[in-house]
């Protein structure tokens, strides 16, 4: 009876262990149950390099959404990045999408700065203004190698 005891509460705790992991996972890939609370919005840029998909979106300062896609307009040329944002966050039509970095080598994420406009976007709009990410070794280059 003893042994059956320990063996119980051993038991418990593999799966509390395993509970914990799994919300962990969960939490860490940022996938969550309110689809219906997020909206998706559209940005191309000339250059996304170091975005990443499931990188965050912030306005003023809060993180208000996530990067969801990353694609080549293989006629333009052009990065299509795919944003959900949440529902509470109204975006003035000429907004500007910014990509950033966070630190100084830290991970790349989307700034949208709020425009003036009295129309806001809707799910599935683009938003035109854009702003690409800055790549250091093409500044580092220009300034080494310029005449």
């Amino acid at each position: 009876m003893k042994k059956f005891g320990v063996e119980f509460f051993v038991g418990i705790f593999v799966l509390m262990g395993t509970a914990a992991l799994a919300y962990l996972a969960v939490d860490i890939a940022g996938v969550s149950g309110d689809a219906d609370k997020r909206y998706s919005l559209v940005a191309r840029f000339d250059n996304s390099s170091g975005l990443k998909e499931g990188a965050f979106i912030e306005v003023a300062g809060v993180r208000v959404g996530q990067v969801q896609t990353i694609a080549l307009d293989y006629d333009s040329f052009e990065s299509v990045v795919t944003m959900v944002i949440d529902k509470e966050v109204s975006l003035p039509e000429d907004s500007i999408a910014s990509i950033r970095t966070a630190g100084i080598i830290g991970d790349r994420f989307i700034k949208l700065s709020p425009g003036g406009a009295e129309e806001v976007l809707a799910p599935g709009d683009e938003i035109f203004e854009t702003e690409s990410s800055i790549s250091i070794e093409e500044l580092v280059s220009k300034y080494i190698f310029e005449e």
